[in-house]
């Protein structure tokens, strides 16, 4: 029986690997044959990572972040069975406008993707006369008509929210400057019509923790529980040679998603592995999408690794959850409404 309940589909056919006897730490575990992606998956593209997944249908149907062989990242549409093996379309998604004529920003990474009533939303960072976020729609996976972008330059790391909350879309962000920001705090916003976006709030900002004492950012889709929204983010640290992001979590307010009620002193995964630690970029794990089934309570964790790789980790809704809670360090900013 378990102790709490996702409030989303069952998803009976969730990735999944049985955890290992001799797990320590948090309770998250790698698939044993990761990465799932490796590099030169697609022509034209030498490394897919940083990508977002979902179910669709009978199988499942993901973004992904290609960066091209002539170093420009774009995103590509990719197909799996078993959200394991995947398939890639050769050629970069095409975006459109409302009147149906081609709109492609000059760059496009970092998506994810998330279902909110009948629409699927892709969110992506690009260009917009400085790092800002893209957003489009679609409900076939064939047309993608591009929206209005929500946010003034500079931002990153958009994440929306699997449902309305109050009526209205919420959206978080990391708002930045033209680098890599060394005070990225998590914000969330608010729009009843993916145009106009207001009511922002500070939700949590870096930690006195050494894994996430420099940035932070929201990863996956929030996920919707009887305890709050269930939120896997990245968080960075600085050493001599060079930033390490680890993969963190927090439980939000169901109503009030600007206030934290637990958040987790602790990474839940951090790299270890020859993928995460070896690559373009190294020693990154940057989550970007969950696949999770309400039934059983199991959540497969999609992140990319050191920049080059997709890699695959489980846990469960009640271990993580206790985990979080046991773990759970909260501060001023952390509880506060968000407003000043």
């Amino acid at each position: 029986m378990s102790k709490y309940k996702m409030i989303s589909p069952a998803v009976p056919n969730v990735p999944w690997q049985e955890k290992p006897e001799n797990l320590n730490g948090a309770p998250v575990w790698r698939y044993t044959e990761n990465p799932i992606i490796g590099r030169n998956p697609a022509p034209g593209v030498a490394r897919i990572f940083n990508s977002a997944v979902m179910p669709y249908e009978d199988g499942f149907i993901g973004v992904f972040r290609g960066e091209q062989v002539n170093g420009i990242p774009y995103i590509y549409l990719g197909r799996s069975e078993d959200g394991i093996r995947w398939d890639f379309e050769k050629d970069k998604i095409p975006f459109v406008d409302e009147n149906g004529e081609s709109f492609m920003p000059a760059y496009a990474y970092d998506p994810r993707l998330v279902k909110v009533e009948d629409t699927y939303y892709i969110i992506w960072c690009q260009d917009f006369y400085g790092a800002a976020i893209g957003m489009a729609k679609t409900t076939d996976f064939k047309t993608f008509t591009r929206l209005e972008n929500p946010f003034l330059p500079f931002n990153r790391n958009a994440v929306l929210f699997p449902r309305k909350v109050n009526g209205n879309f919420m959206m978080l962000s990391r708002p930045s400057d033209s680098g890599h920001t060394p005070f990225g705090d998590i914000f969330i916003s608010e729009s009843p019509d993916l145009v106009y976006w207001g009511k922002h709030r500070h939700i949590m900002g870096k930690n006195p923790e050494w894994w996430q004492a420099v940035k932070i950012c929201g990863g996956a889709a929030p996920v919707e529980t009887s305890e709050g929204w269930l939120l896997f983010y990245h968080g960075v640290t600085s050493t001599c040679n060079g930033y390490v992001y680890s993969i963190g979590g927090a439980i939000l307010d169901i109503d009030e998603p600007s206030r934290v009620k637990y958040r987790c002193e602790n990474f839940l995964l951090t790299p270890e592995e020859w993928y995460e630690e070896r690559g373009f970029v190294p020693n990154v794990c940057f989550p970007c999408a969950t696949i999770h089934d309400s039934e059983s309570g199991k959540i497969a964790i999609y992140y990319g690794a050191a920049d080059s790789y997709v890699g695959l980790a489980f846990t469960t809704l009640d271990e993580i959850v206790d985990y979080i809670k046991e773990h759970s360090v909260v501060r001023a900013a952390d509880t506060e409404e968000g407003r000043r």
